[in-house]
């Protein structure tokens, strides 16, 4: 349990310097569309938008199944 709180804050911590170092302001184009942010806003945008999207494909697609053997 303990090597899992360490890895957790070590993967934090790494995640807050990153963002910490990408404050630019960046050019988000989506189709038709420009939007500015700044790299501080869009890294953790994304990331919970790629979270949301894969937790919906496996509750949707049932997870991983046990094949069964055909005899």
């Amino acid at each position: 349990m303990k090597q899992k709180i360490i890895v957790l804050l070590v993967l934090a911590v790494l995640f807050i310097i990153i963002l910490i170092q990408n404050t630019h302001v960046v050019t988000l184009r989506l189709f038709f569309w420009k939007i500015g942010m700044s790299q501080l806003i869009l890294i953790p945008l994304t990331m919970v938008i790629g979270l949301v999207i894969g937790y919906i494909v496996a509750k949707t697609t049932g997870g991983p199944h046990k094949t069964k053997k055909h005899e």
